[in-house]
């Protein structure tokens, strides 16, 4: 007999990668935010302090990162790779962050998209967690060898901008209409005051939720990109299709 589903309590962990402060907020903040509600824990992981931005300094940005994920309901840990604006795909980068997927021991993963036309490390990040995914479950690495291998079950994009979203993969659209996960997203967001005061990067990704979500014939919609193929046990499993027009 197969086993039922787990329960709230019983999920597996999501880990978030951001390569500055606000990228997993203003990429799939609601998604956390909607996680979060469900029962599953979710661990943000910050690649950078936002050392090169043009606005904010670092220790500004830290503290509203903190504020941010405190509002989501996330767990949050500040790691150092290259640099804001530096990053580097290479080995070492990539078993930093598969230490911390064999740490927290995750079912998912959310990483920026690979898309290049975007900021140098977003696409960066997201090639190195998907490189560090594997490495995570390779049992003869000399540098993890104190903490057992581990594979996740899924890897997913999130598309900071417009530009950076993957025209050769179907996204998932998911459901974040329920007024709660809006609102803590919102405020997740507007906690990044040193940023939504030079841009109104709020209204940007509150119009992209919306667009899809009339796609979808809903309120508010995130995508997604999947890594690999989802694989369902039934058909069942799909709400429904997106087309609404």
């Amino acid at each position: 007999m197969k086993p039922g589903p787990k329960s709230k309590t019983e999920l597996e962990p999501l880990v978030a990668f951001g390569a500055h402060p606000d990228d997993i907020e203003f990429g799939c903040g609601a998604v956390v935010a909607k996680e979060v509600r469900n029962g599953r824990p979710v661990h943000m992981v910050i690649c950078s302090k936002g050392e090169s931005a043009t606005h904010g300094t670092p220790e500004q940005r830290v503290a509203e990162a903190r504020l941010a994920g405190e509002i989501l309901g996330a767990e949050i840990q500040f790691i150092e790779l290259d640099g804001d604006g530096h990053f580097t795909v290479r080995p070492e980068n990539a078993i930093a962050l598969a230490a911390i997927i064999r740490r927290v021991r995750p079912g998912i993963l959310l990483a920026p998209s690979c898309v290049e036309n975007q900021h140098p490390d977003h696409w960066r990040l997201g090639q190195l967690v998907r490189d560090a995914a594997r490495l995570a479950r390779y049992g003869g690495l000399a540098e993890l060898r104190d903490l057992a291998p581990h594979a996740i079950r899924q890897l997913h994009f999130y598309a900071v901008t417009p530009e950076a979203e993957p025209r050769d993969v179907t996204p998932l659209l998911i459901d974040v209409s329920d007024p709660a996960v809006v609102a803590a997203w919102k405020a997740a967001m507007e906690a990044h005051g040193s940023q939504t005061s030079a841009r109104n990067y709020v209204e940007l990704q509150m119009t992209r939720a919306r667009l899809l979500g009339v796609r979808a014939g809903i309120e508010y919609a995130m995508a997604l990109y999947p890594n690999d193929p989802p694989v369902l046990e039934s058909l069942s499993q799909i709400a429904r299709g997106a087309r609404r027009f």
